[in-house]
């Protein structure tokens, strides 16, 4: 074993996530090929092993933060192939290439989670989303196939409709558009459904077949300021329904604070701010003055606000969303704290009902002290909490308080995150004994000496 080439003592960059939060492992491994990934797990199945998948690291959950045995990266399973309409992408390789290499083909991946670095096989174990996922949902939709390597080194190729072989039973799910809670269980479920999502709990993929779109003859980016948060809910419900819309985020007031000092720009009065982006038939496409009509309806800041159809502006627009969460980062490391935020999602019907019990709470418990943003298009908000470092159960209490309403309006405790293993007590919170059963049911079937992902999703 020690001899074996994809063997090193364990770096320190497997031992964390982006959240702050570590383990310990025994070993870690970096095969070649997917050769070398069966391999490693038929020897970790044979001694009982406990193997924990690395991603990229960006996730926030600790799904790939290891608590013993083994670390299985995959980092060097980098293939990036593009066909019409296809991509062929090995599990190492990051979001970033295969959007770059789509882009050069004149196509597009639709998901787009904020962290471009993630690997693509972490997007397909946490049925990532992002943004876009307003107009085109999240990982799953876009799998054409998959190869699995299975607990005991078995590889699997499975594709779009290849039902499962036995009866998984069936999971209620909630009303939203987002759910990554568990597993979506329902008899005649393909392997895809089943796999994408599994947080590395079933099966580790090693390479994805995606689908790819044509990419847009034309887009147009906003930024639309507000006076106060009423004025961007009611725009939000009035411009869901607006053709090719595919990006409908919120940023709020204590948002914009953080963001101020890096963006002069930013109106002094604005409250609350929505970012849009719209596919359009081309630059002259009408689509664009039916927004200063929009604007002005909505009592937005119209002169104020930003407008742009170029790529450059665009790509402005982009990195000023993407700054907050790297600011809100940037803040908790500072702390030294741990990274406590929620991923819960309601039905959209009761999008403003869960916002104004966010505000009440968070204004009593830790005023001064919070930032919520995100996909409020999916009634998908995450409230981020600067915790006391000294202090930290006072937020996670908050944040349990927060979960608990979500499921009790229709939501899910996990929207596009996964739950890991820090979040993983979130999952009795969304379904029953027997719901649970279930699914442990399938996790003892496809890894039944429960070696992959130990205490993600399923505590130890």
């Amino acid at each position: 074993m020690a001899n074996r080439p994809d063997w090193q003592p364990v770096p320190e960059r497997y031992l964390e996530d982006a959240s702050g939060y570590r383990g310990h492992a025994e070993r870690a491994f970096a095969p070649e090929d997917e050769a070398g990934v069966a391999a490693v797990l038929r020897e970790a199945s044979a001694r009982s092993t406990p193997v924990t998948i690395a991603g990229a690291g960006t996730g926030i959950t600790g799904a790939r933060v290891p608590f013993g045995g083994w670390v299985l990266s995959l980092e060097k399973l980098k293939r990036v192939e593009i066909r019409p309409g296809l991509a062929i992408v090995g599990a190492g390789a990051l979001l970033s290439e295969l959007h770059a290499a789509a882009q050069r083909n004149g196509q597009f991946y639709p998901p787009d989670p904020t962290e471009t670095s993630a690997s693509i096989g972490g997007t397909i174990a946490t049925n990532a989303s992002g943004s876009r996922s307003f107009r085109y949902g999240s990982t799953r939709r876009w799998i054409e196939g998959l190869r699995v390597a299975m607990a005991d080194g078995r590889v699997m190729e499975v594709s779009r409709g290849d039902s499962i072989d036995f009866d998984p039973g069936t999971i209620p799910l909630p009303a939203v558009t987002k759910n990554t809670a568990g597993y979506p269980l329902r008899p005649g479920m393909d392997w895809i459904e089943l796999f994408a999502g599994s947080e590395g709990t079933l099966g580790v993929v090693t390479e994805a077949r995606l689908r790819l779109l044509p990419a847009p003859r034309a887009l147009m980016g906003g930024v639309v300021f507000f006076a106060d948060d009423g004025r961007a809910l009611d725009a939000v419900e009035a411009w869901r329904p607006v053709a090719g819309l595919r990006m409908l985020e919120y940023l709020d007031a204590p948002s914009l604070d953080l963001l101020r000092p890096r963006y002069a720009e930013i109106p002094a009065a604005a409250r609350a701010a929505l970012l849009i982006e719209q596919e359009l038939a081309g630059e002259d496409d009408p689509a664009v003055d039916a927004w200063l009509e929009r604007v002005e309806q909505a009592g937005a800041f119209v002169e104020e606000s930003w407008f742009a159809l170029s790529a450059a502006d665009r790509e402005r627009f982009r990195r000023f969303r993407h700054a907050l969460p790297e600011l809100v980062n940037e803040t908790v490391r500072r702390s030294g704290a741990l990274k406590m935020n929620s991923d819960y999602a309601v039905p959209f019907a009761r999008n403003r009902e869960m916002l104004a019990y966010y505000r009440q709470r968070l204004e009593a418990e830790f005023p001064g002290r919070h930032v919520v943003f995100g996909h409020i298009g999916d009634a998908h908000v995450h409230v981020n909490l600067f915790s006391d470092p000294a202090d930290p159960r006072r937020a996670s209490d908050l944040l349990l308080e927060f979960a608990r309403h979500a499921v009790e309006l229709g939501g899910t405790v996990s929207a596009e995150h996964g739950l890991g293993k820090r979040k993983a007590h979130l999952l009795e919170i969304q379904y029953t004994a027997e719901h649970l059963e279930a699914m442990r049911a399938v996790k003892r079937r496809l890894d039944p000496a429960n070696i992959l992902g130990r205490g993600t999703l399923w505590p130890v």
